[in-house]
């Protein structure tokens, strides 16, 4: 007897984004950490973590050996490496003010 197992895929996009892509694997899971694993090397990103979330109820996997079964939608969060500064920065105008001025001594 043969079982033919065809390729099983959840579709993710980043939070981000607007569309989905699809992420394809071998049987009927992909565990957290194989699926950042895979998404980090597809999207060539480096120096980030990954959060995943289930698209539908918007709760986190916590567990890097969770279980994601096929077909489902998740949620990408990038968020800084443990120890590194956010590359994304935000300017605030300059305001004018009494705060502005540089205070002079008599």
């Amino acid at each position: 007897m043969w079982f033919v197992f065809s390729m099983s895929c959840v579709h993710y996009r980043f939070q981000s984004r607007l569309t989905y892509d699809s992420l394809q694997f071998k049987g009927l899971n992909i565990t957290v950490g194989e699926l950042k694993r895979q998404i980090m090397r597809r999207e060539r990103l480096k120096f980030c973590q990954l959060k995943i979330s289930k698209a539908q109820t918007d709760e986190e996997y916590t567990d890097d050996d969770a279980l994601i079964p096929k077909n489902t939608s998740v949620i990408i969060r990038r968020v800084p490496a443990a120890g590194l500064k956010s590359s994304n920065r935000r300017f605030v105008g300059h305001q004018a003010g009494p705060s502005a001025k540089s205070s002079q001594t008599d």
